[in-house]
């Protein structure tokens, strides 16, 4: 029977956890919201790789993090000159913060003055969450769409194809306007829209998960691509049968594009 005289140890013990986070809290020795990502990222991807996607499980624990954080939690306002377009009339610059990179996984924040793109790039293998901080960007992203190897199967016969070399049929998985605040997004290696270009309405940071990361001596590079209407060849494709009436396009490969400027600067945010 629970004695109810007021002693440390005779408290129950939910009653002492409240006590004890409260007072960790009080003196500052909670792990910040950062911290426990990366505690956490660093258990899910810890035995991970190239294509192994992560279990459901974890990925709720991953995004559930992922959703409470905003960006006083890494230090940014929309006022740092990040986040200034300049007096250049191109492309603003993106600048990268790297917060933590490691073989695993990777986690860094994309800065993008207004009108700020990072043009149409995949992720090879990789399972990546992406946390828009503050601001309003266009994000349209793209899903490999599995066909036969004989392009002929799917081609009108009545008309002849002239499709280049190394266009590939892609299916459009979101196109759409997102607004901070708003929940995590997540894409897969096969799946959740693995291809994706962001185009910046006002400001925005961006918080990015990548495991595992890019890795050239690991073959992950990053590749850009060029989005064709799905109607731009002759020849249009007959999709399969049981096709849902999404709305599709042929990516073409390309070289990163030569107005697409990436800085890297430190990461002046709470110590972690």
């Amino acid at each position: 029977m629970w004695n109810p005289s007021p002693t440390a140890h005779s408290f129950p013990p939910s009653v002492l956890a409240r006590r004890s986070e409260f007072r960790k809290r009080k003196l500052g020795l909670m792990p910040s919201a950062v911290r426990r990502l990366l505690d956490t990222c660093g258990e899910v991807f810890a035995d991970g790789g190239a294509g192994i996607v992560p279990s459901s499980e974890d990925v709720d624990r991953i995004m559930s993090i992922l959703d409470g954080i905003d960006a006083s939690d890494v230090g940014l306002t929309p006022d740092m000159s990040y986040f200034r377009r300049g007096a250049s009339r191109g492309t603003p610059v993106i600048t990268y913060l790297p917060i933590r990179e490691l073989e695993q996984f990777s986690m860094v924040i994309f800065c993008l003055p207004p009108s700020g793109v990072i043009p149409l790039h995949d992720h090879p293998g990789m399972t990546v969450f992406t946390k828009l901080l503050f601001g309003s960007m266009h994000i349209k992203s793209y899903d490999w769409v599995n066909v036969p190897q004989n392009l002929a199967e799917l081609v009108n016969p009545l008309q002849p194809t002239s499709l280049p070399p190394g266009l590939r049929l892609a299916k459009v998985k979101r196109d759409a306007i997102f607004t901070a605040p708003c929940r995590t997004s997540v894409l897969y290696p096969e799946d959740g829209g693995n291809l994706h270009c962001f185009r910046a309405r006002t400001c925005c940071a961006v918080l990015d998960v990548l495991g595992p990361p890019y890795s050239s001596a690991r073959g992950r590079d990053c590749t850009y691509y060029h989005d064709r209407p799905y109607a731009w060849f002759p020849g249009e494709a007959n999709l399969v049968a049981d096709d849902d009436g999404g709305a599709y396009a042929w990516l073409e490969e390309r070289n990163q594009p030569d107005d697409f400027f990436v800085v890297r600067a430190k990461y002046n945010g709470p110590r972690i």
